[in-house]
């Protein structure tokens, strides 16, 4: 992987550090030279690794950097991601284990891949993949932020920082839905399903280092809202303050002026 450019800006707001690129490539292959580091140190220091990962279009150059990095050892790699439309075909290319599946799993071969099944029965689903989420901690997580501040599908009105459970089924807000249209996800809104499984906001937060790439002039509000309003569910992402090793990445259009 080639050496990525400093960051232009660097700066704490609170306990995240944020750090600002003057493109969004230039974020990405930051970005993905940042986590293949963290995962390298943990393979060599424990042999294995528990990783989750968001699929959006936001997270493209951070996974085509990943997928071309030929050093990490994959094989010894557990893979998660964190939310899922409910009732897409099986074949539906919006579901997002496919968009992870061409992205980078089928790229790169982790020895395991769990995937959320979007046909199952939800309440039954969400308990099986929250008992796989449990079986130990989570060392990396790699996350973006909406355009309505949500984490993973954890939008405003379903937000809940003190979360008792791990996975869980929500209702999207429109904001969500409409983000999809405007990321080519769907062709129209009504074509964007009303409900999916995600994980919860504390069960984000428990990763052991957590990456948040968010680029694009659309995602200006919430960033600005996650950096510089108060920390509420109004903005889920505002949390993102308070985590112990959290490294934000924006570029030029996502944050200032």
């Amino acid at each position: 992987m080639p050496s990525p450019r400093l960051a232009e800006k660097k700066w704490w707001k609170d306990r995240l550090q944020v750090r600002q690129y003057a493109s969004r490539d230039e974020m990405g292959r930051a970005a993905a030279a940042d986590v293949s580091q963290a995962m390298k140190a943990i393979l060599a220091d424990r042999g294995s690794l528990r990783i989750v990962f968001a699929a959006a279009p936001s997270q493209n150059e951070l996974l085509d950097y990943l997928a071309a990095d030929k050093d990490i050892e994959w094989g010894r790699v557990t893979a998660f991601h964190m939310d899922e439309y409910i009732g897409l075909d099986e074949d539906a290319p919006q579901r997002f284990s496919t968009f992870l599946d061409t992205r980078l799993f089928s790229r790169v071969r982790p020895g395991t891949v769990h995937l959320i099944d979007g046909s199952a029965d939800p309440a039954a689903e969400c308990e099986r993949y929250a008992a796989l989420l449990q079986e130990a901690p989570i060392d990396i997580v790699c996350l973006g932020i909406g355009e309505n501040g949500h984490l993973a599908f954890n939008d405003p009105p379903v937000a809940d920082f003190n979360d008792p459970k791990t996975v869980k089924i929500v209702e999207l807000d429109d904001m969500c839905r409409e983000q999809q249209v405007r990321d080519g996800c769907f062709d129209r809104f009504r074509e964007v399903p009303e409900t999916a499984m995600t994980l919860t906001i504390p069960t984000l937060l428990s990763g052991g280092r957590l990456f948040c790439i968010v680029p694009g002039p659309t995602k200006r509000s919430a960033v600005t809202q996650t950096l510089e309003g108060p920390i509420t569910t109004a903005c889920p992402a505002s949390i993102l303050r308070e985590h112990p090793n959290c490294t934000l990445y924006l570029d030029r259009d996502s944050y200032g002026v």
